[in-house]
């Protein structure tokens, strides 16, 4: 007979070396359970593609931005190559973090997360963002459309709503409009709705010449002609010759003479000016010409009175 302090040191002894004989069990089992390695090997296989396809992706998407946006870039004369730089890094950048938020979802689903709670509280967090944040957001989103949609670039002169100017500035907020006056518009893209753009296509310049009665008809087409022609090849703003349409309007006193002429983008009133001028020098030097005819001939009464 063992006393029985003894025997309950004992049996403690045994119940603690029981128990690590379990727990090395267990964790033999545990290195040499066969299906547990196979999940976690196909596991990480699953990861490691999930990260090549997540790389492939980002790279496929941001060449594919870079090649738009040069494009874009080469069919504009006036353009801010930091705007396209700026545009492009941001779109890259939003690719990278929604594909890199995608892989880490799969991820965690590996690990047998639930993925339900984390997603709605996304929801109703970006659903908050969105809310605080809709005039910036509309912003934004409307500053990306200008760019990629190619509406105007900068040094274009273009007219929205009430506000019509030279850009001098697009931003992702807002865009820098001057008028002809010097004065400076700053406008969100949120409230660009409808742009008139005027540098995209070429102009029409249009002279209405209001023309005594007196003067005929004929004797004043074959003025203005003579004195624009040769114009398209004095002045590299006018495309094709200037044509005199006829009578716009005629009254009691006088009629008006309409003359148009195609000319380059943004041009139309320097080409409408340079028209009234050469008109305007043609019957100055007609006027000469019958005043110099008239001393002549009354020299000439003279000289035979004599």
């Amino acid at each position: 007979m063992y006393p029985y302090w003894l025997e309950a040191e004992t049996s403690e002894l045994e119940g603690a070396v029981d128990k690590a004989v379990k727990f090395s069990d267990k964790i033999w089992d545990w290195f040499t359970n066969v299906d547990m390695w196979t999940n976690v090997l196909f596991s990480g296989i699953r990861i490691i593609v999930l990260f090549l396809v997540t790389r492939v992706i980002i790279r496929v998407v941001s060449k594919l931005i870079d090649r738009t946006l040069s494009h874009r870039e080469q069919r504009r004369i006036n353009v801010n190559p930091r705007r396209f730089a700026t545009v492009a890094e941001l779109l890259k950048n939003v690719t990278a973090v929604t594909c890199n938020f995608v892989m880490l979802l799969l991820i965690l689903s590996e690990f047998n997360f639930h993925l339900g709670p984390l997603l709605a509280g996304a929801g109703v967090l970006g659903l908050a963002i969105g809310f605080g944040a809709q005039s910036l957001v509309k912003d934004v989103i409307t500053g990306f459309f200008i760019i990629l949609e190619d509406q105007f670039a900068v040094g274009d002169v273009i007219q929205t709503g009430t506000y019509q100017g030279t850009v001098e500035l697009i931003g992702l907020r807002s865009t820098r409009i001057v008028s002809m006056n010097g004065e400076t518009y700053i406008l969100p893209n949120g409230m660009i709705t409808s742009v008139t753009n005027y540098s995209f296509s070429n102009a029409l310049a249009m002279v209405d010449l209001p023309v005594k009665n007196e003067r005929t008809l004929e004797d004043t087409v074959g003025l203005i002609k003579q004195a624009l022609a040769g114009l398209q090849e004095r002045d590299g703003n006018i495309i094709a010759v200037p044509d005199v349409l006829g009578i716009q309007s005629m009254s009691t006193s006088e009629y008006v003479v309409r003359i148009v002429a195609q000319c380059v983008p943004n041009t139309r009133s320097e080409v409408e000016r340079t028209i009234l001028e050469n008109i305007k020098q043609a019957m100055e030097f007609e006027e000469m010409q019958k005043q110099a005819l008239a001393e002549l001939s009354a020299a000439e009464e003279s000289e035979g009175g004599e």
